[in-house]
């Protein structure tokens, strides 16, 4: 059941507005001097190669973050992803060779008083994982399910924190199972920021989801959705968004800003994107 491998999908159009949106969300919490916990229940490798054989074989970075490579004057939040990639492909002459995976992000961000638990449940990815961060002590890498664990590392001694749930959605249960495990983490976090990348397959799978989270009775939801075609019967991702439970002040102005300029760049005449408070305050 394990066979998904994030390293076919780095770099892709999902990858663009998850971690500029999880750059703005880490951005916000750094505005007061308390520490606060970054919770990963899917952490993935780390970092991957573009120039592998997982990349080459599909080439949906070539979609996604390359299509941003060489602009200039972006939106706010891109800017700082684009940056953040930079960062990470400074030894290799401007070139985009390298994608940093969700931890790889927050770990240029962390400061000395914040910390990091990563899941991860691929034996691969979870020996990839530990060696990047070997003896980072702010770091706490977990080879265990990732949906347990957040009930377990919530709520933090610091009382703030931000929560990516970014799971591969393999088995058809998923779907449901990530729901009801955030809405239980919600119950014993509730200021948490909640971070819930969704792909879009069959969009019945989809919604039945978000429905469930929409009718829980938690406050302030919001959805950041990018099309880059319209929904479909035929196999493949057709959308990804970002659910997000208590977004930090003005992420809704900042993913409509980011949507505007990634919709005609990422995708095709009948795509979209939404930006809608699904439960306000």
């Amino acid at each position: 059941m394990l066979s998904y491998r994030h390293g076919y999908h780095a770099g892709n159009y999902a990858d663009v507005l998850k971690h500029s949106m999880l750059i703005q969300a880490l951005k916000a919490m750094q505005k007061k001097a308390k520490p606060y916990v970054y919770i990963d229940t899917h952490a993935g490798a780390g970092a991957y190669s573009l120039t592998d054989e997982y990349s080459q074989k599909t080439g949906e970075y070539l979609d996604g973050v390359a299509k941003l490579w060489d602009h200039e004057n972006l939106p706010q939040a891109l800017a700082d992803y684009v940056d953040a990639v930079r960062h990470f492909n400074a030894e290799y002459d401007g070139e985009l060779a390298v994608y940093p995976g969700s931890p790889a992000f927050v770990d240029v961000e962390l400061r000395p008083q914040d910390r990091m638990v990563l899941h991860e449940l691929h034996s691969t990815d979870h020996e990839l994982l530990e060696s990047y961060f070997i003896q980072d002590k702010q770091v706490k890498v977990i080879n265990d399910d990732g949906l347990a664990g957040l009930i377990a590392a919530v709520p933090p001694l610091e009382r703030r924190g931000v929560i990516l749930i970014d799971p591969s959605y393999e088995i058809k249960t998923d779907y449901i199972d990530v729901a009801e495990t955030l809405i239980k983490a919600h119950k014993r976090f509730a200021t948490g920021i909640f971070i819930l990348w969704y792909p879009v397959v069959k969009r019945e799978q989809t919604e039945a989801m978000l429905t469930l989270l929409k009718n829980s009775g938690i406050k302030k939801q919001l959805r950041i959705e990018q099309a880059i075609n319209a929904d479909s019967d035929e196999f493949g991702m057709t959308a990804a968004g970002l659910w997000v439970i208590n977004p930090p002040w003005q992420m809704d102005v900042m993913a409509k800003e980011t949507l505007d300029y990634l919709a005609p760049l990422l995708g095709h005449a009948d795509g979209y994107t939404t930006v809608k408070w699904e439960v306000g305050e």
